[in-house]
C-alpha cells in the first residue's frame, strides 16, 4: 500500500519549439558540450577532497508511484558544501584567476600552480564578486579562500541569515540589501565595474556572457559522474529545478549533445511565484517575472532569465511545469526519512521541485499523460543541495540534519 503523502498544485506548459530531431546547434554547443566539458571534468576531478557524489536509485517510492526507475543524484556531500554549486562558482573563480596571471605574465597557469601559491602576489590582490541566492556564492566564497584572493558576495533581503553566515566562514565580505535576487545582480554589477572586481556569476545578462559558461560546465563533472553511475542506461524523463536557467542549460546541452535523438524528455520545474522560464517559453522570448519571488525554494526565487540557459532551453525544453509550496516540506521528510526500502536523504528546499513534480504528476492521470509517465519511464532527478540552511531544514523537516 502506498505510503506517499505529497500533495501540491501544478500546472504545466509544452514548449511549441522543442522537438526530439531538433540538431543541437554549433551556437548551443558554443555555451555547453560534451567537448567543451572535459577541461572542467579534468580540473575538477583533481581538487582536493574530491569524490563522486551517490546516485540513489528510489525504487521503492519509483513502484508505488507507478514508474520504473527513479534516480537521485545527491549532491548534499558535495565538496562538504552541500550543493551541487561547488562545482560551478569555484571552477570559474580559477577560471578568472588563470586568465588574469596569463594576461599579466604571458604564461598560463595551472590551477595545481595557483594551489600551490605560485601566483600568490597576483592572486592576492584580485577581488572576486557574485549576487547569490547563498549556494553560488558559497562556492565562489570557498574557490576564492582556496586559490587565495578576496571575495565579495551580495545577497538579497530574503536569504538566511544562516547562509549569510556560511558565506562569511569562508571569508568573504557578505552584503545584504533590500532589493530581491535580481536586484542583488544589478548592484553587484555596478559595483563590480566601479571598483574594479571580478564578477563570477552564475547567471549570463546583455555584456555578460562568458563568466557563466565556465559555471555552467563546472556543472558537467556532476552530469558525467551520473552517466557512469547509470552504467549505460539512459533517463525517458529529466526534471530539473528552473531559477535562472543555468543548471537546467547545461543538463539539457550536456544530454542533448552527448545522446542526440535518444536524449530524455526534459521538464523544468519552478516554483509558483518564480516562474520566468515558463513564462518566457510562453512569450516565445524572454521575459522578467516581477514581485517578491517568495518561495521556500530560496535557490530558484529568480525573475529574470539567463540569456545563455535561453538558448538552449528555448527549443531543448520539451516542458516547463509550476509546483506550489505546499509540496516541499513532505518531500523534504519522505527523504528524511527513507520511503520503505529506500535510503534515508538529506534534501535542502531547492533540492525537491525536480522530485516532487515526478511524484504528483505520476498520481495525476492527466498529468501523467501530459508527460508520458508510466511503469516504462525512468526518471533523472538531481537532489541539487543539503540542509545548507540547518535552521530551515528542521523547521521543515521536523529532525536536525545529520552531522
Amino acid at each position: 500500500m502506498s505510503m506517499i503523502s505529497v500533495e501540491g498544485s501544478m500546472t504545466h506548459f509544452a514548449n511549441p519549439l522543442a522537438n526530439r530531431k531538433n540538431a543541437y546547434s554549433d551556437a548551443q554547443k558554443a555555451v555547453i558540450s560534451v567537448a567543451k566539458s572535459r577541461e572542467a571534468i579534468d580540473n575538477i576531478t583533481a581538487w582536493p577532497s574530491y569524490q563522486p557524489t551517490p546516485l540513489h536509485r528510489l525504487s521503492s517510492l519509483a513502484h508505488d508511484c507507478g514508474l520504473g526507475e527513479i534516480w537521485y543524484k545527491d549532491e548534499a556531500t558535495r565538496f562538504g558544501l552541500k550543493s551541487f554549486k561547488a562545482l560551478g562558482g569555484a571552477y570559474a573563480v580559477a577560471r578568472q584567476l588563470q586568465a588574469i596571471i596569463e594576461d599579466k605574465t604571458g604564461i598560463r597557469p595551472t590551477v595545481s600552480d595557483i594551489l600551490a601559491g605560485k601566483h600568490r602576489d597576483t592572486v592576492s590582490e584580485i577581488v572576486i564578486t557574485c549576487a547569490t541566492d547563498g549556494n553560488h556564492g558559497r562556492s565562489v566564497a570557498w574557490g576564492a579562500q582556496m586559490f587565495g584572493c578576496g571575495c565579495v558576495i551580495y545577497i538579497h533581503r530574503d536569504v538566511s541569515e544562516g547562509r549569510k553566515q556560511a558565506m562569511e566562514a569562508f571569508g568573504a565580505e557578505v552584503i545584504r540589501i533590500k532589493g530581491n535576487y535580481d536586484e542583488s545582480v544589478r548592484l553587484a554589477d555596478s559595483e563590480a565595474k566601479s571598483k574594479g572586481r571580478i564578477i563570477v556569476s552564475d547567471t549570463s545578462y546583455e555584456g555578460y556572457m562568458e563568466v557563466p559558461k565556465d559555471v555552467a560546465l563546472g556543472y558537467t563533472v556532476m552530469l558525467s559522474e551520473a552517466v557512469e553511475q547509470m552504467d549505460g542506461d539512459i533517463p525517458t524523463h529529466v526534471l530539473i529545478q528552473g531559477g535562472v536557467g543555468g543548471l537546467a542549460s547545461a543538463v539539457t546541452g550536456y544530454f542533448w549533445d552527448l545522446w542526440g535523438e535518444k536524449r530524455p524528455r526534459i521538464i523544468v520545474v519552478e516554483p509558483e511565484q518564480a516562474n520566468c522560464l515558463q513564462e518566457s517559453a510562453k512569450a516565445g522570448h524572454p521575459v522578467a517575472v516581477d514581485g517578491d519571488l517568495e518561495t521556500l525554494m530560496a535557490g530558484l526565487a529568480c525573475g529574470e532569465v539567463s540569456l545563455l540557459g535561453w538558448q538552449i532551453l528555448s527549443n531543448g525544453a520539451d516542458d516547463f511545469m509550476t509546483l506550489s509550496e505546499d509540496m516541499v516540506a513532505p518531500v523534504m521528510q519522505l527523504l528524511a526519512h527513507g520511503y520503505k526500502a529506500d535510503p534515508k536523504i538529506e534534501a535542502g528546499e531547492s533540492a525537491v521541485a525536480g522530485l516532487g513534480a515526478a511524484i504528483l504528476a505520476s498520481q495525476d492521470p492527466a498529468f501523467a499523460k501530459a508527460l508520458g509517465l508510466g511503469p516504462d519511464s525512468k526518471i533523472f532527478v538531481i537532489g541539487t543541495e543539503g540542509a545548507t540552511d540547518p535552521e530551515m531544514y528542521e523547521r521543515l523537516v521536523g529532525d536536525p540534519a545529520q552531522a
